[in-house]
């Protein structure tokens, strides 16, 4: 089973790369293409993803996995699809990350979605919906100056949307879990912005009445009527996100030492809490038959203790803050550092000392975290050599004395930071400022290289594995860390990263020989970080990433055939026999065609109406002003602001006036640039040399729809310093599209 899950990831990442290879390689919008070019090649992408869908219902290259490939390209085919729509986007100037966009791509999503109940379909509507959307109210590069009742009813139109798909997948008219547990998710986040006093204060207070009901009533539905132990964990997490979320603005108003104490009682009361809350849940009965429609005792128990980690983590960085707070308020004493310090050790050697049986585990760790990070602050702030040394050897006690994975891994982290602290004083103290940072990075590599090859040569007792792993991880990671300096000698950089490249690829090589699992991972994934960061910081343009993924994608696609042609010839390939594993396209061929052509009239109707604007409507000159970001698709553009964009001065822009479409008659000036003249009316004639051109009031400035100029990578530059004024063509009915822009 787990050779048959690889061989399908492996197909899913080659598809993946490809992807990916696609969507930069448009994004660069290299200049060695004209329009009709890519327009055609996009085509091409579509019809081939979808074409290969169609075609891997029909051979047996891949035995057992022609339903799973067929359905992944007909995914993949949707997506091209969307890609393709934000390139006519980018050929033809019009606005970038549109709401438009998305809207139109999750069309033949939600069309999907509907034929083959298929959750990528699913979740990739369900993204495309939320995009639009949110891009609709607050869209790129653009203000969005909203009354506070406004702001609040969208929130609410977020809540109550997912409210929707929640109880239509909990109800099994839409059988989704991911879809479910998305929308549950998200339904808790609308509502908890909603409660926020800070962004809301006339509404803030009221709103924490409807989400407390919502957190009871799911408490009581998930435990009483209908038992889900996923979605109780989440309703769990909701709860503790309110009430951490409450505990800040309350700390916001109420900052004292009482409330600090109050700070103290409220992490101990969320730990054990915590701790109550999943013994509950463990003591809970297993799901009957029919509330599994949707499965979910795989995910259960990961996001549970997913959940439960966040918990823990939450409260040690509140009881933090408010032990720091807590001593900050109290003492008179001119040095508070040194308190805070005292007290932070006090803590620390207490849970050394106290024997494992005679403390709970979670306090135990609580409490040691907590005057981990409560010590670090106050060394630091104290800027002594001497104290940073003796919380560095407690530091190094406490992790002798901890037990279980995770909990030595976080003890030996804050080690590191201790004696990163250390050396930097002491650094400071002996040379000053320079190279103190490198010093102190490369110094630290040292350090845990030496403790590796001690763990690894040397040591017998239980903290062999542990001081291990955890070296390793670090003298990795800071090794990796030292490959972004500056020449501190002539060619250092060159020398240090090629010292990282052959040293990690032999470990690789080496760790695999032995057979030392955790140690091989650990090695590839920093290898495969260095050649990422290293690869786009040489050589950093989205074609040459473009490139790069699809090689990728084709080696990736390549082995996984070649794996999977082996385990079929040996005899040993797992075929899918579950009843779910079927070809969509060979079920719903018809409706699928159906989609498939309106997609592609979808791409054949933006074009041939942009090109017809283009070729027959007035050209117009207007004076512009640029800055330069990135599209999320569309890759560079420029984002104009118009002389036009201001309201014409015979037409002021009264406060009462509601954002929506205007129509603004231009006229040239003696220069033969166009300027906003006026507001055109309803039956108004216009004057031979008059143009009206449609736009919207934002509320602050007048829109066009030919606000993004999109560039090749890395020309925006010279874009910002050239281009002075912008041609565009306007059709009868007054829209425009952005033709080119000029520097006179």
């Amino acid at each position: 089973m787990l050779r048959f899950n690889a061989i399908r990831t492996g197909y899913l990442l080659g598809i993946s790369l490809i992807l990916a290879a696609i969507i930069y390689f448009f994004a660069s919008n290299w200049g060695g293409m004209d329009r009709t070019v890519k327009i055609m090649l996009a085509v091409a992408l579509i019809v081939l993803f979808y074409g290969l869908s169609f075609v891997f219902t029909r051979i047996r290259a891949v035995p057992g996995q022609q339903a799973f490939l067929s359905n992944i390209f007909l995914v993949a085919g949707c997506v091209a699809f969307g890609v393709s729509v934000a390139l006519l986007g980018q050929i033809y100037n019009s606005h970038a990350d549109s709401y438009g966009l998305f809207i139109i791509w999750s069309v033949p999503a939600l069309l999907l979605s509907w034929i083959t109940r298929y959750n990528p379909f699913y979740m990739l509507s369900y993204v495309l919906i939320h995009l639009g959307v949110w891009l609709y109210f607050y869209p790129t590069m653009q203000s969005a100056p909203y009354s506070q009742l406004e702001s609040l009813s969208i929130a609410g139109l977020f809540a109550i949307c997912n409210l929707l798909l929640f109880l239509l997948t909990f109800l099994y008219r839409i059988r989704s879990a991911p879809l479910q547990y998305m929308s549950f998710t998200v339904l808790h986040i609308a509502m908890l912005a909603m409660t926020n006093s800070f962004a809301f204060d006339g509404y803030g207070l009221i709103m924490n009445i409807p989400h407390i009901s919502v957190m009871a009533l799911g408490f009581y539905i998930f435990s009483k009527v209908r038992l889900n132990k996923t979605l109780l964990t989440l309703n769990a997490l909701a709860l503790s996100a309110f009430a951490v979320f409450k505990f800040i603005e309350l700390a916001e108003a109420y900052s004292s030492s009482l409330f600090f104490v109050f700070g103290l009682i409220f992490v101990a009361l969320l730990l054990t809490g915590n701790v109550w809350f999943f013994r509950y849940l463990n003591r809970l009965g297993k799901p009957s038959p029919d509330e599994t429609a949707i499965p979910e005792e795989h995910s259960s128990e990961w996001i549970s203790k997913t959940v439960s980690r966040v918990i823990k983590v939450v409260g040690v960085l509140i009881g933090s803050i408010s032990l720091i707070g807590l001593i900050m308020i109290s003492t008179n004493v001119n040095h508070t550092e040194y308190v805070l310090l005292g007290v932070s050790l006090l803590l620390m050697i207490t849970m050394i000392v106290i024997p494992e049986s005679r403390l709970d585990s979670v306090i135990r760790y609580t409490l040691l975290t907590i005057s981990y990070i409560t010590g670090l602050a106050a060394i630091v702030w104290a800027d002594q050599a001497l104290l940073s040394v003796l919380f560095l050897v407690v530091s190094i006690a406490g992790w002798f004395r901890s037990k279980g994975k995770r909990q030595q891994f976080f003890a030996y982290t804050f080690v590191n930071l201790s004696m990163a602290t250390v050396l930097f004083q002491q650094y400071q103290e002996w040379y000053g400022w320079d190279w103190t940072y490198e010093f102190v990075i490369f110094a630290l590599f040292i350090l845990n290289a030496m403790l590796y090859g001690i763990s690894y040569f040397v040591l017998t007792t239980e903290l062999k594995e542990h001081l291990r792993d955890s070296s390793l991880f670090f003298s990795l990671l800071f090794l990796f860390w030292t490959t972004f300096f500056e020449d501190v000698i002539p060619y250092s950089y060159m020398i240090i990263n090629i010292f990282y490249f052959v040293i990690v690829t032999w470990m690789v090589f080496a760790f695999i020989r032995h057979k030392q699992k955790s140690e091989a991972i650990m090695s590839v994934v920093f290898w495969f970080i260095f050649i990422g960061f290293k690869y786009y910081d040489l050589l950093w343009t989205l074609l040459y990433k473009s490139f790069t993924l699809a090689l990728l994608g084709i080696i990736a696609l390549g082995i996984t055939w070649w794996f999977d042609r082996r385990m079929a010839h040996s005899g040993k390939a797992a075929f899918d026999t579950d009843h779910r594993s079927f070809s969509f396209m060979r079920l719903s061929p018809l409706l699928i065609a159906i989609v498939i052509v309106l997609q592609l009239g979808i791409i054949g109707y933006q074009t041939a109406r942009s090109e017809t604007l283009l070729a027959t409507g007035a050209s117009v000159k207007l004076k512009l002003a640029p800055i330069d970001p990135r599209s999320l698709l569309q890759g560079d553009y420029v984002a104009l602001n118009y002389d036009i964009s201001t309201p014409p001065p015979k037409s002021p822009i009264q406060e009462d006036w509601t954002r929506g479409k205007v129509k603004v008659v231009l006229i040239p000036d003696h220069q033969g640039v166009y300027i906003a003249d006026h507001l055109y009316q309803d039956g108004e004639k216009l004057a031979h040399h008059e143009i009206v051109l449609n736009g919207q009031w934002n509320g602050s400035r007048l829109l066009y729809g030919i606000e993004n100029y999109f560039i090749p990578e890395g020309t925006g530059r010279t874009v910002e310093q050239n281009a002075h004024y912008a041609y565009i063509r306007v059709s009868r009915n007054g829209d425009a599209l952005l033709e080119r822009l000029v520097e006179n």
